[in-house]
């Protein structure tokens, strides 16, 4: 097997830092970054000699330049957790202005939404010298997603609710996907019963997410049965489903944060066989989480942070603080080398 090649720039050593369930994907190493990006030496798989690494300049004029970007597909990634859009700030309220404020900041610091779907599977198809981010919103608020008026054009979307703004940042930033995951209950989520039906169908029609967050926003911790936890769980997507056809729910936003404290019965959080599976879930935030290629993911137990800048509730975790720590190195950034079959990570 031939190393991977580009202009200038030799790939040296096939690391084995990632493990990879089932997938097929090469892992590429970039020599010359300043990121140690583990504690211990990993075993050596291959080591290319100097006839291998001679490269067509012609041939290689349109791949990626790793020395410029510096791509790091083993760093970590932001996981924002949103609930209510208002008009003041409060500990789980942003404003409208403000997460307006939130999403020009993403873009401007070089993130570009990926839905939870795509994390957890590993699909990053961010371009390349980017960050991927993922972008969650819990409880179904009708501040969420909500229609101001149906009349014989359509229905109005309120420009102030969440999906409104979203769309509207999507079409003067077409680089910025428009990818989110709205996690609901099953009480009339995001509001007005008359409009369920499209609401949910257009959340998944426009390229946007819906998991599961228990019918009743029922508080796992304890010894909850194994049969309400499949009730709550079941229930969620059952309505979904039944409304938009095709769709699958298999993410979950643990309400609280909460797991129950038996294991068996945590087990039946993740899969109940015939009823679901969930195939990824996120808990309160904190703080980023890993890289899906690192052999420490867990996509059950995926962190989350804060989508604020209110001191009294986030100070030191909220979004503000996790991007300059990102950018500082004070964690390692994920940043995508924008090829999806190929996973790059700096040499150290």
């Amino acid at each position: 097997m031939l190393l991977n090649k580009t202009s200038g720039f030799a790939l040296i050593i096939i690391f084995l830092l990632l493990i990879f369930a089932g997938c097929s994907q090469n892992i590429e190493t970039v020599g010359n970054i300043d990121n140690d990006i583990q504690e211990k030496p990993l075993p050596i798989e291959e080591t290319a000699n100097e006839e291998e690494m001679t490269v067509n300049e012609e041939e290689t004029e349109t791949e990626i330049n790793y020395q410029k970007i510096k791509p790091n597909e083993a760093g970590e990634i932001m996981v924002l957790m949103y609930h209510n859009i208002g008009k003041e700030e409060k500990d789980w309220v942003r404003t409208a202005e403000n997460f307006r404020k939130d999403l020009q900041a993403l873009y401007d610091n070089g993130y570009r939404p990926i839905s939870l779907k795509d994390y957890v599977t590993g699909n990053i198809t961010t371009e390349a010298g980017f960050s991927p981010v993922v972008i969650t919103f819990d409880d179904g608020w009708q501040n969420q997603f909500n229609i101001l008026e149906k009349n014989d054009d359509g229905y109005i979307i309120d420009s102030d609710c969440a999906v409104g703004i979203l769309m509207d940042f999507h079409e003067s930033h077409p680089d910025f996907p428009l990818e989110v995951t709205f996690f609901i209950n099953n009480n009339v989520p995001f509001g007005q019963k008359e409009y369920l039906e499209y609401k949910l169908n257009f959340i998944v029609e426009n390229g946007m997410d819906i998991g599961n967050h228990t019918a009743s926003h029922i508080d796992l911790k304890g010894n909850v049965d194994k049969e309400r936890i499949n009730k709550e769980i079941s229930a969620v997507k059952e309505m979904v489903e039944n409304y938009v056809d095709g769709y699958e729910v298999n993410v979950l936003s643990l309400p609280l944060g909460h797991w129950p404290n038996n294991d068996g019965l945590k087990k039946a959080v993740i899969k109940e066989e015939n009823l679901y599976e969930n195939i990824g879930i996120v808990q309160v935030g904190w703080d980023p989480y890993k890289s899906p290629f690192s052999a420490d993911f867990n996509p059950h137990a995926i962190h989350r942070i804060h989508g604020s800048d209110l001191k009294s509730h986030t100070d030191g975790f909220g979004v503000y603080d996790w991007m300059a720590f990102l950018e500082k190195g004070t964690r390692l950034k994920y940043v995508s080398d924008g090829n999806p079959d190929k996973v790059t990570v700096p040499e150290k």
